[in-house]
């Protein structure tokens, strides 16, 4: 006999706050996967389990073999912002609402942020090294720098970079944006500067924080020539996708002196090769993919997801959290 649950595929990250909004329904029927999996294995479980009606992705990839092989997908999520390993054309052909957690990673991206930008101005990873390594005579010659009076360029105001903007205001740093979608009027009502030409501003800023996402108009977005641009004691952040900055162009400028350091979340490739160039500069802090990924986050995150789901297999998805808004009518 024929079940009439719903089949929704979470990943293991899930949080049990998600857990329990999809548990409360009876007609709801969880299945968990690796966040880890392989696609030939995540397909696999697909065919196993179809029809599969929704999914929450982590970082597992989702197209068009995904959503043969699901049989009825009604709904793909994501346990967070980013989408660049979905297909979203795919989606829309069957109209398949993909879904994002909206604003529920966005304080998290923007703490670590900061904190990168604290970690490399502060000099923390030396001065710990410093009192550690009994060097305490040397730390005259390393000193920190304040954030304060300081020029930051964020490059998207999104979710993400609003927030990120606002702690800085408070750190009480000038803050530039760059952002050709939204308007000067937002940006300036934030308090913060508006800017329209990210090459005429790059010289400007102390410290650059990327908060876009990855498409084919920002890949290769911060390459040799714009990292030229900056100031030899300037700090790049990426918090965003790797992908975005060249990573052999940032290690060039970065043993060379032409930049003081950068903090990087994200990669190329994740996880990056072992023996990576990068790994072996002093002036470089790194995490692996997890600045949106705190204890508060997963379960915001997660319940938020949970929600969606049930939204769109009740036939009223949450719109503004919905990316490919052709397919709502």
């Amino acid at each position: 006999m024929a079940s009439n649950k719903k089949k929704i595929f979470i990943t293991e990250s899930f949080s049990q706050a998600g857990r329990t909004l999809l548990g409360e329904r009876d007609d709801i029927e969880m299945v968990e996967f690796s966040n880890m999996i392989s696609a030939g294995d995540f397909q696999a479980k697909l065919r196993e389990h179809a029809p599969v009606h929704g999914v929450a992705l982590g970082a597992t990839r989702f197209g068009e073999i995904e959503l043969e092989a699901s049989g009825d997908m009604k709904v793909v999520t994501r346990i967070g912002v980013g989408f660049d390993a979905v297909d979203v054309p795919a989606l829309s052909k069957r109209r398949v609402p993909l879904m994002v957690a909206g604003t529920a990673n966005s304080p998290s991206v923007a703490e670590q942020a900061l904190f990168m930008m604290l970690t490399l101005a502060k000099r923390a990873v030396e001065m710990h090294a410093c009192v550690k390594d009994n060097n305490w005579a040397a730390r005259l010659g390393m000193l920190p720098y304040d954030l304060f009076g300081k020029t930051v360029l964020i490059v998207g105001f999104g979710r993400i970079g609003t927030r990120t903007a606002r702690r800085c205001l408070a750190m009480e740093m000038n803050v530039l944006v760059y952002d050709p979608y939204k308007t000067a009027a937002d940006i300036k009502a934030a308090g913060c500067e508006p800017v329209s030409s990210l090459d005429a501003v790059l010289p400007r800023a102390d410290f650059v924080s990327i908060h876009c996402p990855k498409n084919p108009e920002t890949v290769g977005m911060f390459n040799a020539a714009r990292i030229k641009l900056m100031k030899p004691t300037a700090y790049l952040i990426n918090t965003a996708r790797g992908g975005i900055v060249d990573e052999k162009a940032l290690y060039d400028a970065l043993a060379s002196g032409k930049l003081a350091g950068a903090g990087l979340d994200v990669f190329e490739q994740e996880p990056p090769p072992a023996g990576h160039s990068l790994f072996s500069l002093p002036n470089v802090i790194m995490a692996p993919h997890v600045a949106g990924v705190t204890r508060e986050a997963v379960d915001r995150m997660s319940e938020q997801t949970a929600r969606n789901i049930l939204s769109a297999l009740d036939g009223e998805p949450i719109r503004q959290n919905v990316i490919n808004q052709d397919v709502l009518g």
